[in-house]
């Protein structure tokens, strides 16, 4: 298949599953697996993180809003003015910290072993399964403005699970969420938030690899450096 069509077909994919709790990243390896399609290259890896980006920063324009002016009171050294219980912004932060050094630690052992397809298929039905339970099981009865740094350090840690291929970057964090007894949507809410810093970088490394000349990185590459497999 010409890598135009190619091209359409993977960013629909990548459209229709990144705000799903499905593993977007999951289907980009199996759908060119099963069609025998060869890698597209980093370049293309880039523009489906800014792409997945734009659409967070688009949708989330109020909480984006929100994180700057934050991000202007830490460095004018004033305490941020915050709009719920807790900084939004250092929550994210320390939410961001377990993926960042799992990604670091375990990226070799990872690419060399897990990026299978049988794996995939595993990890897929396994915490589908759970993100079932969780949601049938959890109280539900918690507000977004009750996530603090200890809460967004558990969901943090399960972002970091998804690491491994398969795992729903949304999904994990959403059981977590909901284990702790968040709602649906301020699961869903505080999961997609979370994935703003990791999908900057993300995006900024797949450029800084296209800049070094790294042209044979696959699907998923910068992705999984970032520790962002979504």
């Amino acid at each position: 298949m010409d890598q135009v069509w190619q091209a359409v077909i993977l960013g629909l994919l990548q459209g229709l599953t990144e705000f799903l709790p499905i593993s977007s990243s999951a289907h980009l390896i199996l759908l060119p697996w099963m069609a025998g399609w060869e890698s597209l290259g980093i370049l293309f890896d880039v523009f489906l993180h800014a792409g997945t980006l734009l659409a967070v920063v688009i949708y989330f324009r109020a909480e984006v809003r929100e994180l700057f002016f934050e991000f202007l009171d830490l460095l004018r050294l004033k305490k941020p003015k915050m709009g719920g219980e807790h900084s939004l912004m250092m929550t994210l932060i320390i939410g961001t910290i377990p993926a960042g050094l799992a990604a670091l630690l375990l990226r070799g052992p990872i690419e060399e072993y897990l990026r299978i397809p049988a794996v995939t298929v595993l990890t897929l039905s396994g915490f589908g399964l759970l993100l079932w339970r969780m949601d049938r099981t959890g109280k539900q009865n918690r507000r977004f403005a009750q996530i603090g740094w200890k809460e967004g350090l558990l969901i943090g840690t399960a972002q970091a699970v998804a690491l491994i291929p398969g795992v729903s970057r949304s999904g994990v964090t959403i059981t977590m969420a909901l284990y702790l007894g968040f709602s649906r949507r301020d699961s869903a809410r505080f999961s997609f938030l979370l994935s703003f810093p990791i999908l900057i970088l993300a995006t900024a490394e797949g450029i800084l690899e296209l800049i070094a000349g790294r042209e044979d990185a696959t699907v998923g590459g910068a992705a999984l450096a970032s520790g962002v497999i979504v």
